[in-house]
């Protein structure tokens, strides 16, 4: 698979790449330099019709191949991904701007994991049944929807296009896939491995484009059965107006605003720790990032002055660098929306701690978008700096002076993703996690995934849950029979 630096991406339909001559064309950018390097089609209705019907006519088979047969598929483009993983990693380091590091250590092995944890999985899903009477019998049957579209961010590009396609598949569905325009190039190496590992062609398919043309074609085919979409509250809700009167099923993981609550009882370099690895791991552009960071009054002071120092011995530059902690942010436009926050935040006259600048590091990445890890304190919980997500290496510290004070401000927000909260008292852990308005919690620790658990947020966050059997419910319609006999 090898990855040039003029690589012309191409639409993955029935198992070969295609190009239709209606489909526009947008360039693709490395974020490190800030320059073209390759080109992806922005796909069109003819292109979408032509997946949609691929996929169409080859469900029925796929969806009577044995559950063990089809696990067997997985596990084979999972060991292919583990096989090609150095080139995976460096694709996505250029294609995103994110460290070659971390890329190597979570974005790639997790896009493998996905497909073993569902390839073990469906073998091991069960159905219900129950013995009504001495001669009824009813059992369930989950069943497949059909074709299903999925759509996928740029923040974690490979990582999350594979968390939807695993269970699909492994669900017996076909899938129609489309990851962000701006970060393509993983999502077409997979394709790569997917014809390696002998899916049967039509199965998968990949789309690449805009979402306002793209995007929209797909969700709104009548084929479509189902939509699964992670990204921003805005195109969330775009879907859902489309879907919805269609009556198809949907699952929208969207924005977040995610607080961490640090409480007096902690060991604050531990606090100061895990607070930066929440705060500006992957530039600050993940939907679990802790932006919001409430310390107790008792201990903010302490905690202010280690933190802001930890965050200014974070590395940025070059992603291709073993040092570098903190990359380029994912494009221009990313880049200056980041910036205009910076601006907004001094604005609402908050005390800038740290950062607040862009960065030209020497050499190639001259040219390149970074930002300094940026720390804020004085603003008001109302702020816009802290309603809005900003998605990028950007957070605030605000003190607190007890729980009831400390949930409140957790839960004023729209968004209800995620919240980290720091305690050694067990009792106030269980407290504060079942009081704070949010889908997912962690207890000393952050992004700890357990591939079983459901995964969704609350109030604007989104809607539905992804994981685990949530993600088998999802895409199976379930049919109750009953029989007398």
């Amino acid at each position: 698979m090898p990855l040039n630096d003029k690589t012309t991406i191409k639409n993955f339909i029935n198992g070969e790449w295609m190009h239709d001559s209606m489909d526009g064309s947008l360039t693709n950018y490395d974020p490190a330099t800030g320059q073209p390097y390759g080109n992806l089609p922005n796909a069109t209705q003819d292109t979408i019709d032509l997946s949609v019907e691929v996929a169409n006519n080859v469900f029925s088979d796929w969806k009577n191949t044995g559950v063990q047969e089809r696990a067997n598929h997985l596990w084979k483009i999972a060991s292919l991904i583990e096989k090609y993983a150095h080139e995976l990693a460096k694709a996505e380091c250029i294609d995103n701007g994110k460290p070659l590091s971390l890329c190597e250590r979570i974005d790639i092995p997790r896009a493998a994991a996905n497909f073993k944890f569902f390839a073990q999985a469906i073998i091991s899903f069960h159905e219900q049944a129950y013995q009504s009477g001495n001669t009824v019998f009813n059992y369930t049957a989950n069943q497949p929807l059909g074709v299903v579209a999925t759509i996928s961010p740029w923040n974690l590009p490979l990582y999350l296009f594979t968390w939807k396609i695993a269970p699909a598949l492994a669900t017996g569905n076909t899938v129609v896939a489309k990851p962000s325009e701006i970060t393509p190039m993983t999502a077409f190496l997979l394709s790569k491995i997917v014809k390696e590992a002998g899916l049967p062609d039509g199965v998968l398919n990949i789309v690449h484009g805009e979402g306002l043309l793209t995007g929209e074609a797909l969700v709104n085919h009548p084929l479509v059965k189902a939509v699964s979409f992670t990204g921003s509250t805005r195109a969330g809700k775009r879907i859902a107006q489309v879907v919805a009167p269609q009556f198809k099923k949907f699952s929208l993981e969207m924005g977040g605003k995610n607080a961490m609550l640090i409480f007096e009882d902690v060991q604050i370099d531990k606090a100061v720790d895990l607070a930066v690895r929440a705060a500006f791991t992957n530039q600050g552009q993940i939907c679990l990032c802790a932006s919001r960071i409430l310390v107790h009054e008792k201990i903010y002071e302490s905690f202010k002055q280690a933190f802001v120092k930890k965050v200014q011995s974070l590395k940025v530059g070059d992603p291709f660098e073993a040092e570098t902690h903190q990359g380029a942010l994912v494009s221009a436009q990313h880049y200056e929306k980041i910036l205009k926050a910076i601006q907004t935040a001094k604005d609402e006259k908050g005390v800038l701690l740290t950062g607040g600048e862009a960065i030209h590091p020497e050499g190639r990445c001259k040219k390149g978008w970074f930002v300094q890890p940026t720390v804020f304190e004085g603003l008001a919980m109302h702020s816009i700096t802290n309603q809005e997500e900003i998605f990028g290496p950007v957070v605030t510290l605000q003190p607190f002076s007890d729980t009831e004070e400390a949930i409140q401000s957790a839960n004023q927000s729209h968004y209800g993703l995620a919240c980290t909260i720091m305690t050694n008292d067990i009792s106030k852990a269980h407290f504060v996690a079942q009081s704070v308005e949010v889908g997912i919690v962690w207890v000393n620790t952050w992004l700890y995934r357990d591939l079983r658990t459901p995964f969704g947020g609350m109030k604007n966050s989104g809607v539905g849950r992804e994981g685990g059997s949530d993600a088998f419910e999802f895409f199976t319609e379930k049919k109750n029979i009953t029989i007398q006999y």
